[in-house]
């Protein structure tokens, strides 16, 4: 092997990333502290630039619908114009929410704090029934053994070694909301310069890729960029619109048939929507307690309703809405929600169908432009790839033509 200047740089990178994989395997712990040292930090930037991301969708849209005329004499007003009414926007609509869904709430936990000792009534004359009709069943129950006494002690001893722990608890928990306040803030200053200024961060950024990296994966990069920032903006507008249909859906059909707390249960599901896949359903569980409570007989038409809704949602709605926005199959979909879900919670259940479908888009590049190096017949890939091969049809079709005329084709 020839011991040029490659050679020897790649020498030093392989060794350099041996070292670092071994310090990190035995050296674990301190490795995620690091890391966490380093989110903590960037924490603010981190905020700026999701604020910036989901605030640059609609201000994209104003700027196209109200702006169209480049040589218009306001078009150097658009940013500044686009950008207040974009968080004028979202202001209203957490408004909207907040107003309408703190208050339902807090009349809806009165009117169940008024209805909840009868309801227990009833699951008590509930219960003497069953005692009543089945003896077998109240006398096992009776006959459960329970150390009251030694039940008391363990929660007395919890109190008063948790006790202890309050003053501090309580000054941590005000420690990190402060520190979250302020990163908030620092977050949405910093969102702003950037949509204010993207135009020229862009530039900046494909320069610095350019100086550092060669040109071929410099363009790679900037591709996978503009193709994720396509994905995430198709699926935040669409995750939403689709949340806003279902909520409307659920308002109107509860409303029709009757059903306790449309409101409530309504702008509840929509909010818990914005979670792919299990959203809805965290939103059904609420709805159905809160029913539960206060007509019990209107649980089973809320959850039959449910699930007509659900159906017309995940079968209509979301792949034309959504679906087809991220291009990412379903079983795709509910993996990204299953790990993201255990990795990062319900931020991830967001941010990892558009990374699911940004990953899978390149793959799916990648493979297709291998096989075609490879020169595999594209009949025998291209049903797992849903890719359409008209030349394979038109192949079929000559053949079946061949064999009705007799005549050979070359």
């Amino acid at each position: 092997m020839e011991f040029n200047r490659k050679t020897y740089r790649k020498l030093v990178l392989t060794i350099c990333g041996i070292i670092l994989f071994t310090y990190v395997l035995f050296r674990f712990e301190n490795c995620i502290a690091a890391l966490k040292w380093v989110l903590s930090l960037l924490m603010p930037f981190i905020i700026g630039f999701a604020i910036a991301f989901i605030i640059n969708v609609p201000m994209k849209a104003f700027e196209n619908v109200l702006f169209k005329n480049e040589s218009g004499r306001f078009h150097k007003f658009r940013r500044p114009v686009c950008l207040v009414l974009s968080l004028f926007c979202v202001v209203i609509v957490l408004t909207f929410v907040i107003t309408r869904l703190i208050p339902e709430i807090s009349d809806t936990m009165s009117v169940i704090g008024e209805k909840f000792p009868g309801f227990m009534e009833r699951v008590k004359d509930r219960a003497q029934g069953l005692s009543k009709d089945y003896p077998e069943i109240a006398k096992r129950i009776m006959e459960i053994d329970i150390d009251w006494d030694s039940m008391l002690d363990t929660v007395f001893d919890m109190m008063r070694n948790g006790g202890s722990s309050l003053v501090s608890s309580t000054f941590s928990f005000a420690t990190s909301l402060v520190s979250a306040v302020i990163d908030i803030a620092v977050g949405i200053f910093f969102a702003i310069y950037i949509l204010m200024q993207k135009e020229t961060l862009k530039r900046q950024c494909k320069g610095l890729l350019y100086t550092f990296f060669k040109e071929s994966a410099a363009d790679k990069m900037i591709k996978t960029c503009a193709m994720a920032d396509v994905t995430f903006t198709n699926f935040i507008s669409g995750q939403c619109l689709e949340a806003c249909i279902l909520g409307l859906m659920f308002f109107v059909s509860m409303s029709l048939f009757h059903i306790p707390y449309a409101l409530t249960v309504s702008i509840t599901i929509a909010v818990t929507a914005l979670i792919p896949v299990f959203g809805s359903f965290v939103g059904c569980g609420i709805g159905t307690f809160l029913i539960l409570v206060d007509d019990p007989k209107k649980v089973i038409v809320f959850l039959i309703l449910f699930i007509v809704l659900q159906q017309i949602e995940g079968n209509l709605i979301y792949p034309h809405v959504v679906g087809g926005s991220v291009g990412l199959p379903s079983i795709w979909v509910l993996a990204a929600v299953i790990v993201g879900g255990n990795l990062m919670g319900i931020v991830g259940m967001l941010i990892f169908v558009p990374i699911f479908s940004v990953a899978y888009a390149l793959i799916k590049e990648y493979v297709i432009n291998t096989l075609k190096e490879k020169k595999i017949a594209k009949e025998k890939y291209c049903d797992a790839y849903d890719i359409p091969d008209r030349t394979w049809k038109s192949r079929s079709k000559r053949k079946k033509e061949q064999k009705c005329t007799g005549k050979s084709q070359n």
